[in-house]
């Protein structure tokens, strides 16, 4: 059962929680700032009631953590309106304007962190210890992109005639569409909208459906740090609203961009959305990464390098290592390194447990979903070297597979879960026609200590970021994006703000003396 209370301006909510493991059979408390816990839409810098609530679940144990308003089309179009309202003065903020406010968002977001971390524990179900690491990561984004906001630079390019000058201005494309998914709340969001605010255009958040509460919390914090009305608007619905609303934020004439990342069969919808009214659109979508042990590798370095690819999150990230393919020469000793590494570094638990390495998928779905990849898989010839069982709710136990072949579903089908099917191969072109049969190619991995070698696998691996003896590549600094159909255009970086951004040629002509 499950409670929700306030007192001396924290909220709490206390929960009693029974199955697997023991631990969980205590009473739990998610005690955070009662203003941070936000349960209506943001629109035009007001909290919005809608009609209806829809339930934000602990995936861990599946209890009410709270009723967050419903928002439809008519708040989804007000939250258009009032962020195209607010885009004017907003550009014409000056660039360093802009970049103060964003790093007071920077500050406030570092300055609750411990808050911000409890939300995402209590609505995604990750280990505590990754939500402060995420909020860290989430607030990296805002500022780097305060500190770009002063970065924006134009062109002025040698004409052809001495009676003129060319002019190249960078200039925001408008109001920008922003969907989010659930498996990183907070840093899939500031990694659009810090972007979005720094070169002057506004947003429309729609976060997704199971984790509405970090987005409001951000909104909240957005608030304090002086960020104008209509700059940012979110727009919480639940999964039976989501398509109506999604389609409204797709196709409003004044939504100048949309930015997305999700999954390649959503994307694919709201492109045809963004399609009527020739959009900009920013799409990062489904991934399903190789990571390939060479015989030349340090094997302890790429169990590592594994260990943290794989299991961040239970497996749930859209840069998970999904296919494992190791040579032939040192295939057993990484299998039996890594089967032991699981064995000392993963605890099953709820994210509160400092203990916990491992915490629940996100519902009970994408427990079935990797169930079904395992039992594929085992009927088909592959052997459980560890793991294997579905838990209570929607746990899973880590799983380790071994005897795996190229036709089996896990290395047809991102798993989205705590899996590594490990494959053998003999050569190097086997290892790359395997790693490159896939169409998506968001990000791929390899370990060698062949120099050859490592300048050859990175230029012919399709993908659109590589961790070379490197299983963590995600950093403010560097691109994010990915190849075929993992999506369009880059996140992060430098190159993250072209994405918000129109390019406009002046000719100054009239000048002959």
């Amino acid at each position: 059962m499950g409670s929700l209370y306030q007192s001396g301006g924290r909220c709490f909510v206390r929960q009693v929680f029974s199955g697997l493991p023991s631990m969980l059979q205590r009473r739990y408390s998610l005690d955070i700032s009662a203003r941070l816990l936000r349960t209506e839409g943001f629109i035009d810098g007001r909290w919005v009631s809608a009609a209806s609530t829809f339930p934000v679940l602990d995936p861990a144990t599946g209890e009410e953590v709270a009723k967050v308003s419903d928002c439809g089309t008519r708040e989804a179009q007000d939250a258009v309106s009032a962020a195209y309202k607010a885009f004017h003065p907003w550009k014409n903020h000056t660039a360093k304007e802009r970049s103060i406010l964003l790093r007071k968002w920077f500050d406030l977001i570092t300055q609750h962190k411990e808050d911000l971390a409890k939300l995402i524990t209590a609505e995604c179900g990750k280990p505590m210890k990754e939500s402060l690491g995420e909020i860290a990561y989430s607030a990296a984004f805002v500022e780097w992109f305060s500190e770009e906001a002063r970065r924006v630079y134009g062109d002025i390019v040698a004409p052809p005639a001495k009676d003129r000058k060319i002019l190249i201005l960078k200039q925001p494309v408008g109001v920008a569409t922003i969907i989010t998914p659930w498996n990183f709340p907070s840093a899939m969001i500031t990694r659009k909208v810090g972007a979005a605010l720094a070169v002057g255009c506004t947003v429309v958040v729609k976060p997704a459906e199971d984790t509405p509460l970090s987005a409001l919390a951000l909104a909240e914090l957005s608030v304090q740090a002086g960020i104008p009305p209509g700059v940012i608007n979110v727009v919480p619905c639940s999964r039976e609203k989501t398509p109506a609303v999604g389609e409204v934020l797709c196709t409003d004439p004044l939504v100048a961009k949309i930015s997305f990342t999700g999954s390649t069969a959503t994307g694919k919808i709201l492109l045809k959305h963004a399609a009527g009214t020739v959009k900009r659109v920013s799409m990062e979508l489904g991934g399903h990464a190789p990571f390939i042990v060479f015989d030349s590798a340090d094997v302890d370095k790429a169990v590592a390098g594994a260990m943290a690819s794989k299991f961040r999150n239970s497996g749930q990230t859209c840069v998970c290592s999904n296919r494992f393919l190791v040579q032939s020469g040192i295939h057993d000793s990484f299998v039996e390194k890594l089967g032991k590494a699981m064995d000392v570094e993963l605890r099953v638990g709820h994210g509160s447990e400092p203990t916990t390495t491992q915490g629940p998928l996100i519902n009970v779905r994408a427990a079935e979903k990797v169930e079904s990849q395992i039992a594929d898989a085992v009927s088909q010839g592959a052997a459980i070297v560890r793991g294997g069982k579905r838990l209570k709710g929607s746990f899973m136990q880590p799983t380790l597979l071994s005897k795996v072949t190229t036709d089996m579903l896990c290395m047809r089908e991102e798993t989205f879960g705590p899996l590594v099917p490990v494959v053998k191969f003999n050569t190097e072109q086997e290892a790359l026609d395997i790693a490159n049969a896939s169409q998506v190619g968001l990000a791929g991995y390899f370990y060698s200590r062949d120099i050859g070698q490592i300048w050859r696998v990175a230029e012919q691996m399709e993908v659109g970021m590589v961790g070379v003896n490197e299983g963590m590549i995600s950093s403010p600094e560097a691109p994010f994006g990915g190849v075929k159909q993992s999506g369009l255009g880059r996140e992060g970086s430098k190159y993250g703000v072209d994405e918000y951004l129109d390019i406009k040629y002046i000719c100054f002509g009239g000048l002959a003396s």
